[in-house]
């Protein structure tokens, strides 16, 4: 049995690093409708600040903390500057964004090179820990996977028994009828589009120490994180916890089972399901 818990163990931490990337996302689009494609990028760069800050000061919590912060004021500036002037137009918020990606990428290209790169782990996370069954397990992936959970709980609370998330969960539902009973929307999404940016950078620290930093990454990332959410729900926290799980868990062992057909086993159930349910396992239907 230690393979498939091995296994699982690997489904569960990269579903926690796909759950920090995807529940922003998810919160972006149900509240206002946005097409964000550039969360892949705000991933590589939020890993690449944090790679950086890590190798002046060899601190991974304040390279955790810069590359989150660092997001959110370059998530400000493009949604101030470009991305609200395309509301209410799909197609010019995908191209829109597709663009922010690219150049998002040269950037980093240019500043960090094209080098495979992994953002070292905290000291005490390096290493293997012996789990119960004499399973050994590396410690950084298993504080991942306990990352995860702590921060699904509290966006859940959040989201579920706060003033707050009723206001949110309100505004994902009708958002017109939010603003009418004197809402302040935009002040609604300036917040969530901050907490959808942190979680990105967040994760592009952390991610880094799991899988690497390197050109194209954002768009792996990106491709797995719309996986979620198709699966999930457009709009549901909920959804993006449970979607993170089953993407997370089909990849390892789909990878482990049956490596030739690694991409068909996760894209094959993604459209059986929007077969039966094209709004997702928690989408509402419109």
């Amino acid at each position: 049995m230690t393979p498939v818990v091995l296994q699982l163990l690997n489904g569960m931490s990269f579903a926690a690093l796909l759950f920090l990337l995807s529940s922003g996302f998810t919160l972006s689009f149900g509240l206002a409708r946005l097409v964000n494609m550039a969360h892949g990028a705000y991933y590589l760069l939020g890993g690449y600040i944090g790679l950086s800050v890590i190798g002046a000061t060899g601190s991974f919590g304040l390279g955790l903390v810069a590359g989150s912060l660092g997001i959110v004021v370059v998530n400000w500036v493009l949604d101030r500057l470009l991305i609200r002037r395309t509301f209410g137009n799909p197609l010019m918020q995908v191209l829109l964004t597709i663009g922010i990606v690219h150049i998002i990428a040269e950037i980093a290209l240019l500043i960090w090179g094209g080098n495979p790169i992994r953002v070292p782990p905290p000291d005490w996370a390096r290493g293997p820990v012996e789990l119960p069954g004499g399973v050994f397990y590396p410690k950084y992936r298993l504080f991942l996977i306990c990352v995860g959970l702590a921060v699904a709980l509290a966006l859940w609370l959040i989201y579920r028994k706060t003033p707050i998330g009723a206001i949110v969960r309100a505004g994902v539902d009708d958002r017109e009828m939010t603003a009418a009973i004197g809402i302040n929307i935009n002040l609604l999404l300036t917040g969530v589009f901050a907490l959808a940016a942190f979680l990105a950078g967040a994760s592009g620290v952390m991610g880094g120490a799991y899988l690497t930093l390197y050109p194209h990454a954002e768009w792996d990332i990106l491709i797995l994180a719309l996986v979620v959410v198709i699966v999930g729900g457009l709009g549901s926290l909920e959804g993006a916890m449970v979607g993170s799980l089953i993407v997370g868990l089909i990849d390892s062992f789909g990878r482990w089972l049956f490596p030739d057909l690694a991409a068909f086993m996760m894209f094959g159930p993604m459209a059986l399901l929007l077969l039966v349910r094209p709004q997702g396992l928690f989408g509402q239907a419109h």
